[in-house]
């Protein structure tokens, strides 16, 4: 059995929640459909990243030798993330999930892709040794079942880096009706529902600039 035909078993075996609240199926099927248009806008989202932004430079800090681990890219986009684990780490089982099948149709190669939305993944507890998620927890409407399924799905003793923007901040960018920025203590208090360690930390696009408030940068263990 191959590992799509796996995962549709897995999910047969464990039918998806309804949506949850907040997450209709009319707003669910707008954002996917933002993110399937927006998957054809390479200028605003690109398929690559340059490997020396902060944001993956602390995933692979965080994260280090994968070699044989099984790492989740939750909300992965076009996986630009996952690309840069996979060169760094070839040894490492990587998968991405995302709403839009239209993202996950740019995943380069090698990175194995589910089309799910991040509150509804049909993945085994701690099938994952890792899981992360950059800029994409502020799509998700229903944000606790977010956090819940993330942990859920990685392993006791399992890292866990979400990275996002800051609530203090919110304004700075246009953003969609739907998206949600955190306070440090409100992702702390989720994570630590479901993980025996939880903190956070301003960050900033670059490692040689001091961060400006707008991002942050929650660590977990299962």
């Amino acid at each position: 059995m191959n590992w799509k035909s796996l995962l549709s078993a897995r999910w047969r075996g464990r039918p998806p929640a309804a949506s949850a609240p907040g997450l209709t199926p009319e707003l669910e099927s707008r954002i996917r459909e933002s993110f399937d248009e927006a998957a054809r806008d390479e200028e605003h989202f690109p398929s690559t990243i340059d490997p020396r932004i902060f944001h993956v430079q602390l995933i692979l800090n965080q994260f280090g030798d994968l070699a044989g681990k099984r790492v989740l890219d939750a909300g992965c986009g076009k996986g630009r993330f996952a690309r840069i684990l996979m060169e760094r780490h070839p040894a490492a089982e990587l998968w991405g999930v995302d709403i839009s099948a239209a993202m996950l149709e740019c995943v380069p190669d090698g990175i194995r892709t589910v089309h799910a939305p991040m509150t509804r993944m049909p993945f085994d507890d701690g099938f994952f040794d890792a899981a992360y998620a950059t800029e994409s927890l502020e799509h998700a409407v229903d944000i606790e079942a977010a956090v819940a399924e993330i942990c859920r799905v990685v392993k006791t003793g399992g890292q866990i880096v979400i990275i996002d923007k800051n609530a203090e901040q919110f304004g700075r960018l246009q953003t969609p009706e739907w998206e949600r920025w955190f306070h440090r203590g409100e992702l702390e208090g989720l994570l630590r529902r479901h993980c025996r360690e939880a903190g956070s930390r301003f960050i900033s696009y670059w490692e040689d600039v001091p961060p400006d408030g707008l991002f942050l940068a929650w660590i977990a263990r299962k």
